[in-house]
């Protein structure tokens, strides 16, 4: 089965930048597109960005501009790349993956990873 696991997450400072990934351990897909979610306590999930099979990429309004996807050779790996950042870049960030662009785009993809926690301060 697919399994998501999220690292990179860390506290840092404003203007800084993290770099985080998500592995798939488990069966790889090729052509699944993976993306990234994040979630503030108190706030609705907010879609951060996605990358497709064929290393397609788009991201949410919030981070546009700052943040930069991509994916291993092997696509079972994404990179999120995001600089400049900001404290309401705070939250849990979350890896998704799915066969379908649109499930993985609005969140009802399939397979999610447990999260990892990013910390922006001021």
């Amino acid at each position: 089965e697919v399994q998501l696991v999220e690292s990179g997450g860390d506290s840092v400072q404003a203007g800084g930048s993290l770099r985080l990934s998500c592995t798939d351990s488990g069966v790889t897909y090729s052509d699944y597109t993976m993306g990234w979610f994040r979630q503030a306590p108190g706030k609705e999930r907010e879609f951060v960005s996605t990358i497709d099979n064929s290393g397609g990429t788009s991201y949410g309004h919030a981070v546009q501009g700052r943040a930069f996807v991509s994916r291993s050779p092997d696509k079972n790996t994404q990179y999120l790349q995001i600089h400049s950042l900001r404290p309401e870049d705070t939250g849990m960030y979350y890896c998704t993956a799915d066969y379908w662009f649109d499930d993985v785009r609005l969140g009802t993809g399939r397979h999610w990873g447990p999260g990892t926690q990013v910390t922006v301060s001021s």
